[in-house]
């Protein structure tokens, strides 16, 4: 079983023949096969690529973003959701 170190969204994972996993949103539809660069595969360094097949979109946990200047009457509350993509990782 071989493993790879990917890069997506300006983020690295570790990955594995089968790994399901969420990564930052890719622009492709649910279903859809996708190839994905490598940093690291199978213990060799250099550039390849990775199968990888999109298993659905969707939004993370909100993140309350609230903003508080003392004595001046100033607040500002704001909430956040992060999009992600859920792939699966076919063949490395």
């Amino acid at each position: 079983m071989g493993y790879a170190i990917i890069k997506t969204g300006g983020k690295q994972f570790a990955v594995s023949d089968g790994d399901t996993l969420r990564v930052p949103t890719i622009d492709a539809q649910a279903g859809k096969k996708v190839d994905i660069d490598t940093l690291i595969s199978g213990g060799k360094v250099g550039m390849g690529t990775v199968k990888a097949t999109v298993v659905g979109h969707g939004k993370g946990d909100k993140v309350i973003v609230f903003k508080k200047k003392r004595r001046k009457q100033y607040k500002r509350k704001q909430g956040h959701r992060q999009g992600y993509t859920e792939i699966k990782i076919e063949k490395v």
